[in-house]
């Protein structure tokens, strides 16, 4: 008999044998939210709003946990403070994944 492996995402967790295609989707998913402000594809038209289209993974996580923890501040940190208090680990990887995989295309 040969087991069966499931792939499910639960609570917003991935399961270990999602794809790279699965982390993309739901990334895509839970990047709604980031969309407002940072623009559909990533790219703001608030030219105040930093872009994260094609930003590196690393970058991005750091970013959200320093908003989370307060490290970051100022101007309208504020509003990142909220949406970062709002997200887990594995959100915060799932909406880096997706926008570091967008590549660095900066055009609309």
């Amino acid at each position: 008999m040969v087991p069966l492996v499931a792939v499910f995402v639960c609570g917003g967790a991935i399961s270990p044998f999602a794809t790279a295609d699965d982390q993309f989707e739901i990334g895509k998913e839970k990047a709604k939210v980031c969309m407002t402000c940072h623009g559909e594809n990533g790219i703001s038209s608030i030219e105040s709003y930093p872009n994260l289209r094609g930003q590196k993974m690393t970058y991005l996580i750091t970013s959200l946990k320093s908003y989370q923890s307060r490290e970051r501040s100022g101007g309208l940190a504020v509003l990142m403070h909220q949406q970062a208090d709002a997200l887990s680990e594995q959100d915060m990887e799932d909406i880096s994944y997706y926008y570091s995989t967008l590549g660095s295309d900066n055009s609309n």
